[in-house]
This record gives structure tokens, sequence and C-alpha cells, in this order.
């Protein structure tokens, strides 16, 4: 029942005018929480998605560059949270990613290629499906990537609006960050974005409200070390 109970709010709130969009702005190292925006590249566009499945703004979001944008130390096997303005509030799962930068993070377009670490999928033991909204997400650094500056790309796929009639939208934010003491043995798949995303993926085009019990998260499998 909590997602119908999601949905009813969701249309109260709609017929009230209230937006119920949201967005990563925070990123904290173990315990040490940061500014918002300290190590997460700034958007343009509030806290709205992005919607275009060909659009470069699904690498960082909409004018998020890197050039104001703080790098932060961080260790393999460390643990890292991002922190939203407002909790998520749209049904659909939660990915982090990661890009090896080239050079220095803040020159980073975000052209190359992204590889996953980590799903928050919807639980279905209840026999119902249960989504992670939350208010912030923590994960670690895999120890088996290289050394170097990468974006750390948190992303929220909500799915509340089922394709085709609606149209899913996308919650982006990216953070920058230096990696040092990892054992660079990694072997992850790898996808670019735009391009990882289809609107025939199963995780794109499901219905949530009808015949809803099983869910594959788009995109690459999440990377083991």
């Amino acid at each position: 029942m909590k997602n119908f109970a999601n949905v009813a709010v969701a249309a109260a709130l709609a017929a009230k005018g209230v937006s119920a969009h949201y967005i990563f702005q925070q990123l904290s190292i173990d315990t040490t929480q940061y500014a918002p925006f300290e190590y997460i590249r700034q958007n343009t566009n509030y806290n709205s998605p992005v919607t275009d499945l060909t659009s470069n703004d699904l690498r960082c979001n909409v004018g998020a560059e890197g050039a104001d944008t703080k790098t932060v130390d961080v260790k393999a096997g460390q643990s890292f949270t991002f922190t939203l303005d407002t909790p998520v509030y749209h049904q659909g799962p939660i990915s982090i990613y990661m890009s090896k930068a080239p050079g220095a993070a803040s020159d980073y377009d975000a052209s190359g290629e992204w590889f996953k670490i980590k799903d928050f999928a919807p639980d279905f033991s209840s026999g119902q499906a249960v989504w992670d909204m939350a208010g912030s997400y923590s994960y670690t650094i895999p120890t088996c990537i290289e050394d170097g500056e990468y974006l750390l790309r948190i992303q929220s796929l909500a799915i509340h609006n089922p394709w085709p009639s609606g149209i899913p939208q996308f919650y982006i934010s990216c953070a920058q960050v230096k990696v040092s003491g990892g054992s660079g043995s990694y072997s992850p798949e790898t996808v670019l974005i735009p391009g990882a995303f289809k609107d025939t993926d199963p995780g794109y085009t499901v219905n949530i409200y009808s015949d809803f019990h099983n869910y594959t998260v788009p995109g690459p499998a999440p990377l083991t070390c």
C-alpha cells in the first residue's frame, strides 16, 4: 500500500501546485559533510529533471560545469554520501556511476566511459514494490579502481509517470573526487552517456501501477571488485 499512498500524496501536492522535485546537493566523505555544491557541480535548472535521452545534460545535469567546483580527496574503500535538498519523492531506482577523467576532474566534460558501482532497486520481498526514497544515499569507493580523478555521478530515475503517456525523469548530480589507494585491478562494463539509457529498456518503460512484480534497473551491471 506504500506506493498507493505515495501516489495519493503526490496527487494532492500537484493539486496545490507544489513541485515535488529534488536535487543531490551535498557530498559527505565518511562523517564529514561539505557545503552544498562545494564538491558537486552546480546545475542551472534548480531541481528540475532531465528527460531527453540524447542530451549531454544526462551526464551531470543542465549547466553543471567543473571549473568552479572543488575536487575532494578520497581513498578507495572509503564511504561517501549524497544528500538531497528534500528526500526523493518519485518511485524509481537510484544508481551511482563513476568516470575517470583524463586529467583534472574539473576540466573533464564527462564524455568518456562510465561504469556503475551501485543500484538501489525496489524490494519485492513483501509482495509489492518498496522503493528506497530517502534524503541521502551512501556507498563506498570501490577498492579495485585505479588512482586518479573521477566524476562520481548519482542518478534518480523517476518512473512514476509511465512511458509512453508519461516521460521518465532523471535527477542527476556529479561530484569531483580524487581517488588514492585503489588496486587498479578492475574490469568494469562501461557505457557512454548519453547512450546508456533507451526508451526500449524494460526499466524505463515499465508501468509500476500494473502487474509490477520485478524490475531491471537500466544501464550496465554494477562493478564487483
